[in-house]
């Protein structure tokens, strides 16, 4: 297989709609997105492949490095032994679709997944500047995937906004959507679908 090299970006991925590179030939894979993210002019980017598209999404700033950090302690407390919370690796969800999801959660330990996990209990994304694919595209991905339980780590208006019972939805992008999507201010309380058990304040995932 010949190296892939990838078009400039055609749009910034500053404004809050993500840089993309579009091969007009035919959709990337995921193999072909993982072969272009090992190549050297890569390294510093944070690439994603949605739906056979590759988009280059912002740098992390503080406050995403300290909502994922804590986002991250939180859920590990919560699940515990015989569950595996994934910071920022891959999650195939389709042979075109790999969200490199900020967590993921999934069951088990790390030495059950010789392959990356194809689904997963939970995952959540933090988001300021990529607001508006975290609620849009991925947000119609992971329930086309039919991933129960999607949280938005809102930094901006500080909210989490968890996203349940996906479904098929003829007119939504990639033609699945999340029945039930609420918004949930600091002072609020949320149980992951996985942990019926445990529960934990919004405001633990804000910084």
């Amino acid at each position: 297989m010949s190296t892939l090299t990838a078009p400039s970006p055609i749009a910034s991925p500053t404004t809050g709609t993500p840089g993309a590179w579009r091969n007009v030939r035919k959709k990337w894979t995921i193999d072909e997105f993982h072969e272009i993210y090992s190549l050297p002019r890569f390294e510093s980017k944070r690439l994603v492949l949605l739906d056979g598209e590759i988009l280059e999404m912002p740098n992390p700033n503080a406050p995403h490095d300290s909502g994922l950090g804590l986002a991250l302690a939180a859920l590990a407390a919560i699940f515990g032994a015989g569950f595996w919370v994934r910071g920022q690796m891959a999650l195939r969800l389709t042979q075109i679709t790999d969200p490199m999801p900020d967590i993921a959660v999934v069951p088990g330990t790390p030495r059950d997944y010789p392959q990356q996990p194809t689904t997963a209990l939970l995952v959540v994304e933090v988001s300021d500047s990529t607001l508006a694919i975290d609620t849009g595209a991925k947000a119609h991905l992971y329930a086309k995937a039919g991933i129960a339980d999607y949280w938005v780590v809102d930094l901006n208006n500080r909210l989490l906004i968890v996203h349940r019972d996906p479904r098929p939805e003829p007119t939504a992008p990639f033609g699945a959507a999340y029945a039930t999507v609420t918004p949930l201010s600091p002072a609020q309380l949320i149980t992951p679908l996985a942990a019926p058990q445990a529960s934990l304040r919004v405001n633990d995932l804000l910084p």
